[in-house]
């Protein structure tokens, strides 16, 4: 039996791992708190892209015509990017919630977060139903083609593809501009930010909206190989907690080679035993934080005060 299919798909799905995980460390890193509607998020831009990508996408008739005119593969491009920063909006209400609950004990913001999540997942239920969907996509991007031997599916390098690029631009962003300074500065010590000039409660509704439009994104490139439902957040919202603690909480690097770690223990031990597929990222996690208790790249957080 040859492992390579086992190990592409294994990376494949430890990048979009990691794409997910990346959103929730901004937010974590910055605002010190859990944001457990991280996943709910992932799965309502999965859903608006859905809708835009549909026959009858939720616009005024003046602008869904010219829409629909659109050819498929532009429709998508610019998806990719309204579905994301519509969310990215949407969440801005949840961060104004969260302000009464800085500084305090991080509890309250894990539940206003938990309330939030199930709010958003009732929401998707009342409007879509429980049923499954499947979210349209260039033509370009479906079927499959033959290399080594074997049969490949052009949507999987196409999804490890976007996820890669979605994470060195962030990268760029947090290590090249100066808006990922302050992102940077703010995550070792608010306070200091604060006492530089900075308005803290901007950086904080900006961080929350790039976390969840970054969950989006995700949501979108992940929605046809999950499928859409409304439970997929919670499919998300787990494996990124996980990455996060493995990798070590605040560590960009952490949360991508966690990721591709779990990606690739999923993959490999799904060639010999499918049924512990899943459960073996939870015995990775185990094993990391026994050795060392804080990750791979993890310092003092807010999550052990």
């Amino acid at each position: 039996m040859t492992l390579v299919p086992f190990v592409i798909d294994g990376l494949t799905l430890g990048l979009l791992f990691a794409l997910i995980a990346l959103g929730f460390m901004l937010i974590v890193g910055v605002m010190e708190q859990i944001n457990l509607a991280h996943g709910s998020l992932f799965a309502l831009g999965a859903y608006l892209a859905m809708v835009l990508l549909g026959p009858n996408p939720p616009l005024p008739a003046a602008l869904a015509e010219p829409w629909l005119a659109l050819s498929l593969p532009v429709r998508y491009v610019a998806t990719l990017i309204i579905a994301p920063a519509l969310v990215g909006l949407f969440s801005i209400v949840i961060e104004l919630a969260m302000r009464r609950t800085y500084g305090k004990d991080p509890l309250f913001g894990l539940l206003l977060t938990f309330g939030a999540a199930l709010v958003i997942e009732d929401s998707i239920r009342a409007i879509w139903g429980t049923r499954d969907y499947a979210l349209t996509t260039p033509d370009a991007m479906s079927g499959g083609f033959i290399a080594l031997g074997l049969i490949w599916s052009t949507y999987r390098f196409y999804a490890a593809g976007m996820a890669l690029l979605i994470i060195v631009l962030t990268w760029l962003l947090i290590e090249k501009t100066r808006f990922g300074a302050i992102i940077k500065a703010g995550a070792h010590d608010s306070e200091m930010v604060r006492a530089l000039g900075y308005d803290l409660s901007k950086l904080r509704i900006a961080v929350f909206a790039l976390g969840t439009a970054l969950a989006a994104v995700a949501g979108i490139v992940m929605a046809p190989l999950w499928g859409i439902r409304p439970h997929m957040g919670v499919d998300a919202v787990v494996p990124a907690f996980l990455i996060i603690v493995l990798g070590g909480v605040g560590s960009f690097w952490g949360a991508v080679v966690a990721g591709l770690m779990v990606g690739l223990v999923v993959g490999l031990t799904s060639a010999f035993a499918s049924a512990w597929a899943l459960l073996s990222m939870y015995i990775l996690l185990i094993v990391v934080v026994s050795i060392r208790a804080r990750g791979l790249f993890g310092k003092k957080s807010v999550l052990e005060a």
